[in-house]
């Protein structure tokens, strides 16, 4: 029997579809993505991850490229930096032409480029002869579409599919169709260019004569159709050239960071290039994909984390992100979605199954915490951009929210918000770690709802408070007053239900019972950046982080080393997470811990120099950092790319440095900054306050850090303090 990995509780991924182990290739375009092996192809391989997909439908579940009728030789595949483009370089194995004549390995190079835009695939295979005398090969394409739903290739099993419809041919085209139970007709339409010798509806092969040192380029080009729809599509020189220009001209953002540090400015840059990519061409605007492959869509609580990790640097993000959860803001009560008045969103989904109904989530809000980082995140945007107008138009749904916390959060009114599922397939664990087995007592007796988490009490507080702070701008002191005592009420009761002398952290959560599951967890570490927790306290949670139990070598755990269910391998139980250590890393921070979040930062960018493209996956397994280790070990079903995890970075750095940018104040603050181990020098340009920016240089000497202004233009204050 297969092993199964649990992933958002019964949508599992098979183990059987690694993307550790394949070494993949991603390319995405807002809702369109392509998960590729090295070599360019999309391999068949059942309900494996590998395909071209579509608003969450795969459009190609196989491509496969041959010379000779056998794969190519791999000579290098690289995405470029930009995420945009995927160039792969191969060569010819030694071919025998079956006339006593063959072709020596390395005489023909193959060169084969790939490109997303506006729900297109582009493609080119360009070959060069570079042996001395004429050659004729022949090369093609094996392709197939099955037209899964993206919750198929996780696992899911359907009790009936739509149908697929008779192939056929047209030109240079061949038209592969489906007709979903939802009555959308889907093409996949593949144009060949120039007209291959011959072409069936699975099968498109060239002939080729190759004079010394000549080349022959043809190009492939598959669309993504929907109903009467077909997707408008351009030559590959033209849609190379506008995609070039725009990665060239546009960034994710005008503050640019550098460092003394080479590979840290590496990990810098891909990490930029990663929001971008889970951002470009999105339908809903700039919100942040969560992640791909499973997570191509738009998730609440990822989206108000990327923009929390990016807020200092890159605000706009969050303007965006709480607008469309403004807009989706749940105003009934829907059990099948678990939605409530006043709830946050969740996860949004639009493929056949999502619109069938056949999982919950087309538009699905069974999340406990969204709601109040919804609260933090508009009172965070406040405070670093000034944006009063904007704030006034949401100002209704952050009071609508406020009024779920109270209501419906707390729906037994002893002050904790908990979560129990109200759809009987919708997830039975609505906190970050969603996992069926993510929250347990130390016994390891799974926790029985209603539960209320540790750092969902913490956001609930961070809530209230940021909440008190928009009603006092907004001239409502009469709120302000009552949720700030509300605030200081839940933090009283917060630490005396929750803080366990014997764990010197508080526990993982109360059970239906209001017994706490006394687990040495991280999610202790999240109630610091809500600033929940007592000073006395705060040092203790930073000490157990850092311990043996909590702390890798590589990013503090998921859970503590010795608990019953602990499991580095396991997505929840002993796993670690970037955004979850960033997260914690502003918390420790903020309590003057800057030396403990610059060892955790260190950590994090350690591991990414042991990532292909020092790329910072989903999650990856918490064995401890040994001497003889190449580095962490991977996580199978990662998605990588991952919002919150490119984000990462951004926030940690932020962490270190004690920095806060107050835009009503026209202060940029720098508290104790530290820097990691390996970076002497930190340099932030164009760093925005109003209309208002300047360039600075943090560096590092003997006796700590400086922090120098390069230039300024406009009205600014920078102040650093110890």
């Amino acid at each position: 029997m297969e092993d199964i990995v649990r992933l958002k509780d019964q949508y599992y991924v098979r183990a059987t579809s690694a993307l550790a182990d394949d070494r993949t290739r991603v390319l995405k375009y807002g809702d369109t993505f392509a998960v590729l092996n090295r070599f360019g192809d999309i391999e068949h391989l059942g309900f494996g991850q590998f395909g071209l997909f579509h608003s969450e439908t795969r459009y190609l579940s196989r491509m496969t490229l041959q010379l000779n009728h056998q794969q190519p030789m791999l000579l290098s595949s690289t995405i470029r930096e930009d995420n945009a483009f995927l160039a792969v370089d191969m060569t010819n194995f030694d071919t025998s032409l079956g006339n006593d004549d063959s072709v020596p390995r390395e005489t023909i190079h193959i060169f084969r480029s790939k490109f997303l835009d506006s729900a297109a695939c582009y493609e080119q295979v360009r070959l060069i002869n570079y042996g001395l005398q004429p050659l004729r090969v022949s090369l093609s394409f094996q392709f197939e579409a099955d037209f899964a739903d993206i919750f198929e290739v996780r696992g899911t099993k359907r009790p009936q599919r739509g149908q697929r419809l008779t192939d056929y041919l047209q030109g240079d085209s061949v038209f592969l169709p489906y007709r979903g139970l939802d009555s959308v007709l889907r093409i996949t339409r593949i144009a060949f260019s120039p007209m291959p010798r011959s072409l069936t509806t699975s099968k498109a092969s060239y002939e080729i004569h190759l004079e010394p040192k000549k080349e022959y380029s043809l190009f492939v080009t598959t669309c993504c159709d929907r109903d009467s729809a077909p997707v408008c599509t351009t030559s590959y020189s033209t849609a190379f050239e506008v995609l070039h220009n725009r990665q060239e001209h546009e960034r994710l953002h005008e503050c640019q960071l550098s460092t003394s540090n080479k590979r840290f400015n590496a990990w810098l840059r891909r990490s930029e290039a990663d929001l971008r990519m889970l951002i470009d061409g999105n339908p809903e605007g700039p919100y942040p994909y969560a992640g791909v492959p499973w997570f191509n869509t738009v998730f609440g609580r990822d989206g108000i984390i990327t923009s929390l990790e990016c807020l200092w640097i890159a605000p706009e993000i969050s303007k965006t992100v709480l607008q469309y959860l403004a807009n989706t803001q749940a105003t009934e009560v829907i059990p099948e979605q678990d939605a409530e008045p006043g709830k946050i969103l969740h996860e949004m989904r639009r493929g056949e199954m999502a619109t069938l109904k056949e999982v919950p989530f087309g538009r699905y809000y069974g999340s406990v915490d969204s709601t109040p980082l919804f609260i933090i995140l508009a009172a965070g945007y406040f405070l670093r951009t000034g944006d009063r107008e904007f704030l006034k138009t949401i100002w209704s749904n952050v009071q609508a929210a406020l009024r779920w916390i109270d209501t419906y959060g707390d729906s037994d009114g002893d002050g904790f918000v908990e979560y129990s599922r109200r759809s009987p397939r919708g997830l039975v664990h609505q906190g970050w770690k969603d996992s069926s087995d993510s929250i347990f007592h130390a016994d390891g007796r799974l926790a029985e709802p209603p539960i209320a988490l540790c750092e969902v009490q913490a956001y609930v507080y961070a809530a209230k408070r940021s909440g008190a702070l928009l009603a006092g701008d907004f001239g409502d002191g009469a709120m302000a007053n009552r949720l700030t005592l509300e605030a200081d009420r839940l933090q009283l009761k917060f630490e005396e239900a929750f803080w366990c002398d014997d764990l010197e952290m508080y526990a993982l959560a109360l059970d239906g019972q209001k017994q706490p599951c006394k687990v040495l967890s991280s999610n202790a570490g999240q109630t610091l950046f809500c600033k929940i927790a007592s000073r006395q306290h705060a040092g203790l949670i930073a000490k157990s982080l850092m311990s043996t139990q909590l702390y890798s070598g590589w990013g503090i755990r998921t859970i503590g080393a010795s608990e019953l269910r602990y499991n580095p391998m396991s997505y929840h139980n002993g796993s670690i997470w970037p955004h979850d250590n960033a997260l914690i890393g502003l918390g420790l921070s903020l309590y003057g811990f800057q030396d403990v979040a610059a060892s955790i930062l260190n950590g994090v960018y350690e591991t990414s120099l042991f990532m292909e493209l020092h790329r910072l996956p989903e999650l990856f397994c918490g064995f401890h950092k040994r001497l003889d280790s190449n580095g962490p070990t991977l996580y199978p079903v990662a998605c990588a790319p991952q919002a919150w995890a490119a984000g990462a970075p951004y926030l940690l750095l932020r962490a270190c440095l004690g920095l806060s940018v107050r835009a009503l104040e026209r202060q940029i603050h720098f508290h104790n900054p530290v820097l990691p181990a390996n970076v002497d020098e930190v340099h932030i340009e164009s760093l925005r306050v109003l209309d208002a920016a300047c360039d600075l240089v943090v560096r590092r000497h003997p006796g700590g850090c400086s922090v120098d202004v390069l230039r300024k233009q406009g009205d600014v204050e920078v102040i650093k303090s110890a």
